[in-house]
């Protein structure tokens, strides 16, 4: 399995310059907006600059971009329920000093991004998220890019990588391989995890449904505590991500992308090809870092080794210590490390 990273020196170089705390396993034309910052624990500010729209056939989507206009593109993408400006505060000015333009946009469902059309399924499902971010570097005309995320975000990434591996120039995924297997979605896990998935079983009822519109700040707090138990955030980081929950399409996109990754609600036809597609269990071929946070309350760390088979492509992985579910934001350094080991791989 060694044989598969293939790391170049430089990778290794960088990766060991900005890693806090990585632990390596033993395998292998835009409009402008508000303005919007982040706070990191430390209570400094970190400005991600002005927040942008564009236009996909489907959504308005908004973004931030950092970075030198010609660097080599770079998505950064964000989970549920978090915040791109919390999570990539730190890692997207980090990753742009060393020449790279990271474009960080929100999530369907999320902050200013709008669906365009009423009759529009107001879709959670993953083929919806892959798909997105394609639009999204079509209407940037960002012909390829490399991939980071988490959670949704992740799987939005792992996704297109997968199904689009020609507009991909490497990937970073926490959580390993995140492209979820539909066909066995009926099939229980062990107690230990399912405990973990709570949320996924409350929002398959009405009762699901009320409690997040009536409360989304308050389960979104569980969420964190309970997903992140190491993490020591701010209200100033909570309240700044609260905002984002007040997306008119938020509840609606949050309950079917845990009723559809479930088989408790019928996708969007459109995309019904590309769910086809990923039932396969599609390996991904780019360049790979997968990363796991050794505090992650709902996912537990592991070498890899369980996914291993889904990466084709050079791949490694690393434990991070004093990370949960939201390892950006947790461990922004070892979070940046892997985005400039991944872009340096061969």
């Amino acid at each position: 399995m060694n044989s598969r990273r293939r790391l170049t020196q430089a990778a290794t170089a960088t990766a060991l310059a900005g890693a806090a705390g990585l632990t390596g396993a033993p395998q292998a034309s835009a409009r402008t907006g508000t303005a919007a910052s982040g706070t990191s624990a430390g209570g400094a500010t970190h400005e991600l600059g002005p927040v942008r729209h564009t236009r996909t056939d489907l959504l308005d989507i908004a973004y931030h971009d950092v970075g030198p206009a010609g660097g080599r593109p770079v998505i950064l993408l964000h989970g549920w329920p978090f915040s791109p400006v919390g999570s990539y505060a730190e890692v997207a000015p980090a990753v742009a000093r060393h020449g790279y333009r990271c474009y960080i946009p929100y999530l369907r469902g999320h902050g200013e991004t709008r669906f365009r059309h009423d009759d529009t399924l107001r879709s959670g499902e993953q083929a919806a998220l892959g798909a997105d971010l394609i639009a999204f570097m079509d209407a940037l005309r960002i012909p390829r890019a490399l991939f980071a995320g988490y959670d949704w975000g992740g799987r939005a990434a792992d996704v297109a990588a997968a199904l689009w591996p020609g507009r991909c120039t490497g990937l970073v995924s926490v959580n390993g391989y995140l492209v979820q297997n539909l066909a066995a979605a009926r099939n229980p896990l062990a107690p230990s995890l399912e405990e973990g998935y709570w949320y996924f079983f409350y929002f398959l009822t009405e009762r699901g449904r009320q409690g997040l519109q009536r409360d989304r700040e308050g389960l979104a707090r569980v969420v964190w505590h309970r997903n992140s138990p190491q993490w020591q955030f701010t209200e100033a980081e909570f309240t700044q991500t609260a905002a984002l929950w007040t997306n008119p399409d938020y509840v609606d996109v949050v309950i079917h992308s845990y009723r559809h990754r479930l088989a408790a609600a019928p996708g969007d036809p459109r995309y019904a090809d590309l769910e086809d597609r990923l039932l396969d269990q599609p390996r991904i071929t780019v360049p790979t870092v997968t990363l796991d946070g050794a505090a992650d309350g709902v996912i537990p760390p592991t070498d890899g080794s369980g996914y291993a088979a889904h990466f084709a492509g050079p791949w490694t992985h690393h434990v991070v210590p004093g990370a949960g579910h939201n390892l950006p934001q947790e461990q922004p350094g070892a979070f940046t490390a892997a985005v400039l080991e991944a872009a340096a791989m061969r």
